[in-house]
């Protein structure tokens, strides 16, 4: 009778804790807005598109914005918010130098036209996002739809969660631990600075200083000194040259361990892409907002009023 009983008890407790996970998960779907806004994808391609073809260093902006966003509060928005002050915008690492705003605010307002009051601000970065990479020759990856915006923003979280370009190795294990990613992610996801640039005052002191960055500390230059409009894994042939850009890329190779395995990437693209890929799907779900949390935003950039 007694392990009848057990038995009986472990049923009820387990099918009570998947009903919790369906509850709590079973809201996002890939496919969430297939019914209620079919043209959401095609928006977001020709849009993402349309910028890259201005301005193919966009593609990067869109991919920083995105991380910025999932590193702090989680994936829901926050970042874009710049209705209050000491919002994550006005944190050290996002002044001034984040950008991509002005692609999701064109794509808010022709979802918007399409299907109102329907599709976060959330959603459409991430979506934007992996678009972006898609365009610019990297990898897809699986992204959960349904999620909601914040309705708060704090520049406070944004500078004690952020990573810094010249994070030790140690600081920057710690960083990404502590949002649940191994050192071999953190070396997978490093790999987006394959595409982009950076202040050149931003360049690590123990490198030599590239042409451009004599003059002027304000100059940008490419993360990927080979093909920095592209996403491949050419950024990893950078590091085991000794030319990486920032200090938090060239401390990758100090640990015996990850330069093994950023030798591995740099020979084995198929195998970057592949755990790039699984990185960003695990990022791309990091405190998501679901069911009657936060909101969906009219305006990315403000707080919806009741």
């Amino acid at each position: 009778m007694g392990s009848s009983f057990m038995t009986s008890h472990c049923f009820v407790v387990v099918t009570l804790f998947l009903l919790y996970v369906t509850a709590t998960y079973g809201q996002l779907s890939q496919n969430f807005y297939s019914e209620n806004c079919p043209v959401l994808e095609r928006i977001v391609q020709t849009e993402v598109s349309g910028a890259l073809s201005a301005e193919k260093r966009m593609g990067a902006s869109l991919l920083r914005l995105f991380f910025h966003d999932c590193f702090v509060q989680g994936c829901d928005g926050s970042v874009l918010l710049n209705d209050a002050p000491d919002s994550e915008r006005d944190a050290d690492a996002n002044a001034n130098s984040l950008r991509g705003f002005d692609v999701i605010d064109a794509i808010k307002t022709q979802v918007e036209a399409n299907c109102p009051g329907v599709v976060s601000c959330a959603d459409i970065l991430a979506l934007a996002t992996r678009e972006a990479v898609v365009e610019l020759g990297g990898p897809s990856w699986t992204l959960l739809l349904g999620r909601r915006d914040s309705t708060t923003s704090s520049k406070k979280m944004a500078e004690d969660n952020l990573p810094s370009p010249s994070s030790s190795l140690d600081e920057l294990v710690a960083a990404f631990a502590n949002k649940g990613f191994t050192p071999t992610e953190l070396v997978a996801l490093s790999g987006a600075h394959t595409i982009g640039m950076a202040k050149c005052g931003f360049a690590d002191e123990g490198q030599v200083v590239r042409p451009e960055c004599k003059l002027d500390s304000l100059a940008t230059t490419a993360l990927d000194l080979q093909t920095p409009e592209v996403f491949d894994n050419t950024y990893y042939d950078d590091l085991m040259r000794n030319q990486g850009l920032l200090h938090s890329d060239n401390v990758l190779i100090t640990d015996t361990t990850l330069n093994s395995l950023v030798r591995t990437y740099n020979s084995d693209p198929a195998l970057f892409n592949a755990d790039f890929s699984a990185a960003m799907n695990k990022l791309s779900e990091l405190g998501l907002l679901t069911g009657d949390e936060g909101q969906i935003r009219l305006n990315c950039n403000k707080v919806n009023v009741n």
